[in-house]
């Protein structure tokens, strides 16, 4: 490096090294202040089928990129196989994928099948005797609830007493809230159905009073008495003896 009227000047063959490095630098300083923002992604199915398909594209590539990097710095045989969602087939292999494959059949082929599941299968009778031993401790406290078991010291005898009296406790308690809440749900029901009386009792009246309304006054008929009349009839007899008069 020279130096030539207070401005420093670099050897023609290291600029580009240097510039190369510091846009390195910043491009690595910008994609980790994106992951620090971008923040934990949460591991379930995107249901958004674009975002899910861009997302696809990117984990795809990122583990491809993955795989070659892993064959060329380590020197391993690495086969990936990837279907995406549609079927679409992707996959990378750092030799012959056929090759790859029939070694990976026949490396399963060679090892036992018995060795490949062995801590499966441990962690199965594990659980099956933890499973066996609360079996065990529910019969024989069945037995002692149902008074089975007789041989049981006078503590024994008394625990179980204790526990007994607690589950009765219990019993009572929620038989008296389902009686109170039996009680309530009627008293609610009376509620409804005297708000009901009360509705078709004013709609009754209501029918009453609209029909004298429309009708008013009933038909009477009232019957004058006998001889009330304003007219009356007056009738003199008299008695005559012989012929009739006639008129000239």
């Amino acid at each position: 490096m020279t130096k030539m009227d207070g401005i420093r000047q670099h050897p023609p063959f290291c600029g580009p090294r240097i510039i190369y490095n510091e846009c390195h630098f910043a491009g690595s300083a910008i994609l980790l202040a994106r992951e620090m923002v971008r923040g934990k992604v949460q591991m379930k199915k995107i249901e958004d089928a674009t975002s899910r398909q861009v997302t696809f594209s990117k984990r795809r590539n990122g583990l491809l990129k993955k795989a070659y990097e892993l064959s060329v710095l380590c020197d391993a045989q690495v086969a990936v196989i990837v279907f995406a969602q549609n079927g679409r087939l992707y996959e990378f292999s750092s030799s012959d994928m056929s090759k790859i494959l029939e070694r990976y059949r026949k490396y399963t082929k060679d090892v036992p099948a018995n060795k490949l599941g062995d801590d499966y299968i441990q962690q199965l009778k594990l659980e099956s005797a933890r499973m066996a031993k609360k079996i065990e401790l529910l019969e024989i406290s069945k037995r002692n609830l149902l008074g089975e078991n007789v041989s049981c010291s006078y503590d024994e005898l008394k625990g179980i007493e204790d526990q007994l009296q607690r589950s009765l406790l219990r019993v009572r308690e929620r038989k008296a809230q389902l009686y109170t809440e039996q009680i309530d749900q009627l008293r609610s029901q009376e509620s409804n159905l005297l708000q009901e009386n009360a509705k078709l009792t004013e709609m009754w009246q209501g029918a009453e009073k609209t029909s004298q309304q429309q009708w008013p006054g009933h038909l009477q008929v009232e019957a004058a008495p006998y001889g009330s009349s304003s007219l009356s009839l007056e009738v003199d007899t008299e008695l005559f003896i012989g012929l009739p008069k006639q008129g000239c």
